[in-house]
């Protein structure tokens, strides 16, 4: 790594993650350069052939580890199952990593990667997109700003309608597999709760798997009691068939109710990317801005619309990049990731068990966004 050269990226994965959001975004970024993509599905390479001329391939990840002085980040955007052991092999090969959420399976498995990456001096960092969503960035402002005063109860939904099954590993019933939306949706719910919220003391969550044919958790149900007081309900759900407010924020001087998601999946999906075309890169229309007020639905006219700030998921990549040229923090730490896998831990438990779980301090490690002290299970 020199100081003017781009960063040398290789994409471990060119699926759902590595084509819609990881490879678009990176090529997008200034200071990094998309040099390798590691697929051997020969329809996956040659769609990323097609988007991106120069990439090189390699047919495993450990083709990287033999030429790891040819690059300066890996990011990995492969199947859940795989994520501690090629994390663990690229810090071992000495290099910097992006893990796609989530990190892993158990929030023990993560602070072992943090260890790791720490024992190493190299980054460790975590994609969580989500707090760049248009929304989030919105609804964090207007906490900062204290136009809601306290806030009381914080509702998070993100919610399809899917009645059949996909398939895929994604939707496996198997633990090896990570699958679920508990683990998939409920790391970006989770995460922003915490961001916003700080740490939790108490969990109850309730799972189930409704489609005929499914085999994970397809509608969860998640309450976390924040040590600050706060209550978050979040629902992860993909058999919802009227969908709910993506934010319904309860403060003791006003509420914040928000429908529809942030558009930039949709614009990644269709092709476009940040920076191109002249148009602005997350904003969304007025009609679907949020309303702020009391006493009344929004629904009804009650409130006062908000603008939706644009969201910015090329934020998450530039903070990376500056963090592996040291001049800049990382965007989201492993212990982080961690705080939120005891979230989702004690949910399965909870609704495994049927009771709700108490959180423990855990006392060595960094703090979370909220700068507050982190919990585990």
């Amino acid at each position: 790594m020199t100081a003017n050269a781009p960063l040398r990226v290789a994409l471990v994965g060119y699926g759902l993650a590595g084509s819609v959001f990881h490879a678009p975004l990176i090529t997008a970024t200034e200071g990094l350069v998309l040099d390798t993509v590691v697929t051997s599905n020969e329809e996956r390479r040659a769609e990323a052939r097609a988007a991106y001329p120069d990439v090189r391939f390699a047919a495993s990840p450990d083709e990287l580890w033999e030429r790891a002085d040819e690059l300066d980040l890996v990011v990995i955007a492969s199947p859940n199952k795989t994520h501690v052991s090629l994390a663990t092999a690229a810090l071992k090969a000495g290099l910097p990593v992006v893990v796609d959420k989530p990190i892993a399976g158990t929030a023990a498995e993560a602070r072992e990667l943090a260890a790791l990456a720490e024992e190493r001096g190299l980054l460790l960092s975590v994609f969580q997109n989500r707090r760049w969503d248009n929304d989030f960035r919105t609804l964090q402002a207007l906490i900062s700003d204290g136009e809601l005063g306290e806030v009381q109860r914080f509702e998070s939904r993100f919610e399809r309608w899917r009645p059949q099954p996909k398939g895929g590993w994604r939707e496996s019933g198997d633990p090896e597999e990570i699958g679920g939306l508990l683990y998939d949706l409920g790391s970006h719910v989770v995460d922003q709760a915490l961001v916003l919220f700080g740490p939790a003391v108490q969990v109850y969550a309730e799972s189930d798997v409704r489609r005929p044919g499914a085999a994970a958790d397809d509608d969860t149900f998640i309450a976390i009691t924040h040590a600050n007081g706060v209550r978050s309900h979040l629902y992860v759900s993909a058999t919802t068939a009227q969908l709910g407010p993506r934010f319904r924020v309860l403060g003791s001087a006003a509420g914040y109710v928000k429908y529809g998601l942030d558009p930039q999946e949709a614009a990644l999906r269709e092709g476009r990317r940040p920076g191109t075309g002249g148009e602005p890169w997350g904003e969304e229309p007025e009609e679907l801005w949020g309303r702020i007020g009391s006493g009344e639905s929004p629904l009804t006219g009650g409130g006062t619309p908000v603008r939706t700030l644009p969201g910015d998921y090329p934020a998450y990549y530039a903070a990376v990049t500056a963090a592996v040229r040291s001049t800049g923090e990382n965007p989201v730490t492993a212990l982080q990731a961690a705080a939120a896998l005891d979230v989702l831990e004690a949910a399965r438990r909870s609704a495994r068990e049927g009771v709700s779980v108490t959180l423990l301090p855990h006392h060595d490690e960094a703090p979370h966004a909220s700068d507050k002290e982190q919990h585990r299970a």
